[in-house]
């Protein structure tokens, strides 16, 4: 079978790779881009770990075919902090709000695009925005506070 040519934009950077047809953008981040955040946890798009940004949209990198994403702008949990941890990191940090890790890049990418949506969502939406980012040690209190106190912080701390 004949490799597909993708150009696209990840992590605001312009990337080029060959891909198989069948092949996922979960595949093509851990392998030949050697961006390894995202991981694996369930294949089928049921736990969020994997969870990226196409053109804006919080999609499972594990359903998505590597060639869809021609011409498109993708982010990945790399691509999260700049110079400086983004707030939800550095928060997440503080409240022990991760554990084992396989969930976090997911859970933070999650995070980061509901807050991107709704600077101040209730606890009720942020619950409701994770739903698709399974966690097996943390029990999901730590992970909400911290998304509810980053949100308060970046508004200024209003509620």
């Amino acid at each position: 079978m004949a490799k597909l040519h993708v150009s696209t934009t990840i992590n605001g950077e312009p990337q080029e790779f060959l891909c198989d047809a069948d092949q996922s953008m979960l595949d093509v981040l851990r392998g030949p881009l050697g961006l390894t955040g995202s991981k694996e946890g369930c294949g089928s798009g049921d736990c969020g770990a994997c969870s990226i940004t196409l053109d804006g949209r919080l999609v499972c990198s594990c359903l998505m075919l590597a060639a869809e994403a021609e011409g498109r702008q993708i982010a990945t949990i790399e691509g999260m902090a700049g110079e400086e941890l983004h707030p939800l990191q550095t928060k997440f940090l503080e409240m022990a709000a991760l554990q084992c890790g396989i969930c976090t890049p997911g859970v933070l990418m999650a995070a980061k695009s509901l807050l991107e949506r709704n600077p101040d969502p209730t606890e009720h939406e942020v619950r409701f925005w994770l739903a698709g980012n399974l966690c097996r040690c943390t029990g999901y209190d730590k992970i909400v506070r911290a998304v509810m106190e980053t949100a308060a912080d970046m508004r200024g701390g209003a509620r």
